[in-house]
């Protein structure tokens, strides 16, 4: 066999594994969306990605591995809204209006996800680890929406429940609100935090 053509079986294979590691990845996402991580048994993941389970196992030798996948793809297609535009905007009102309308933006388009999410953290371990990482964004919006205001305790932790997703589900889903007026409220508790409570 020429070097030329082993080259592109090579390539052939490689792509051929990378499209398969692919369709499971996806699968698990689709299934954490639809069912959640904890109903997500590997042989459905297998099912729905179309190979082996032995075949799942070369690719994610545990679930660990298989669940940073999923959640690299997800990330990846459901980008979290940027932070770093939030802090350019200096009126405490307008940054706070802009972020929250973004995050709860995000929280709407992603809901069965996060949903699920959420419900199975502590059942299953490797979703915990990867949901970390949401909480440590989280932390890090809370902080930059309340930037340069004043009594940072009360405020921060306003601001954390602003940020929160159950937030959100509680005034939207449950409430029956706007996403709008979720916004304007979750805006109002946070800039009152910074007046005269006692």
């Amino acid at each position: 066999m020429s070097s030329q053509k082993r080259k592109y079986e090579l390539r052939r294979r490689a792509d051929g594994m990378e499209e398969t590691r692919r369709r499971i990845a996806e699968a698990a996402m689709e299934l954490h969306g639809s069912v959640g991580p904890a109903r997500t048994s590997l042989s459905a993941v297998a099912e729905r990605a179309g190979v082996q389970r032995h075949t799942l196992y070369r690719h994610f030798p545990t679930e660990d591995a298989l669940y940073t996948a999923c959640s690299g793809m997800f990330a990846a297609e459901h980008p979290r809204p940027e932070l770093g535009a939030w802090r350019e905007i200096d009126d405490p009102e307008a940054r706070l209006s802009v972020g929250l309308g973004e995050l709860y933006r995000w929280y709407e388009e992603n809901e069965p996800m996060l949903t699920n999410l959420y419900r199975d953290r502590a059942l299953v371990e490797p979703v915990d680890t990867q949901m970390r990482r949401s909480d440590e964004y989280l932390e890090e919006a809370a902080r930059t929406l309340t930037a340069g205001g004043r009594r940072r305790r009360v405020v921060t932790a306003a601001a954390r429940h602003a940020v929160d997703f159950q937030t959100w589900h509680s005034l939207v889903r449950d409430g029956g609100v706007s996403r709008a007026q979720a916004v304007a409220l979750a805006s109002a508790m946070v800039l009152a935090a910074q007046g005269p409570l006692r």
